[in-house]
């Protein structure tokens, strides 16, 4: 859903395409293509921009938030790279994505819309969530059955943390005020 609230994108793995539902509508306004078997879809803080993934075809497209056009799209490469979760920073300076069977996060410039680091987690990494100070990554890994902790501005893996069974997603909720 857009900062805003005011239209969720909707993905569709089958059709390879994203569904954009103005929620004061409550109807489909647009349809567009993305890549292969796209998985998720974030917004920018600002809701000027947004990224899906696309699990099947390594890729990542960049959306312009306004239009609901994709602006660019972004072929990650790497042994077993297959993008699954996404997520942006709380300055929406960077996009972050997980790889799946490639074992890694990788970090999306906003700016130029260039992956600039990765770092290896744990086992095929699904879910992910930035905290909202935008200083730790929380990688859920499957079949590690863990969660990798990752130091934002060092990009190194600083914890992990035993979770069950095949853990899958991850929430990060805000600390109470006092």
């Amino acid at each position: 859903m857009s900062p805003d609230g005011r239209f969720v994108y909707m993905t569709s793995e089958e059709h390879h395409q994203v569904s954009v539902i103005d929620t004061a509508q409550n109807k489909v306004i647009k349809q567009f293509s993305v890549g292969q078997r796209p998985r998720q879809a974030a917004f920018s803080p600002n809701g000027e921009s947004a990224y899906v993934t696309g699990e099947n075809d390594g890729t990542v497209a960049v959306i312009d938030a306004r239009n609901h056009t994709v602006i660019k799209t972004i072929q990650l490469t790497g042994e077993l790279v297959r993008p699954m979760e996404i997520d942006v920073s709380p300055d929406g300076r960077s996009a972050y994505v997980t790889t799946g069977r490639g074992r890694t996060v990788v970090e999306i410039s906003a700016t130029t819309h260039q992956p600039v680091r990765t770092v290896t987690v744990g086992q095929r990494p699904w879910g992910l969530a930035v905290s909202p100070d935008g200083k730790r990554l929380y990688t859920a890994n499957g079949p590690s059955n863990d969660v990798s902790i990752v130091d934002a501005a060092s990009f190194k893996v600083v914890a992990t943390v035993p979770a069950g069974t095949r853990p899958w997603g991850v929430v990060v909720a805000p600390s109470p005020r006092e």
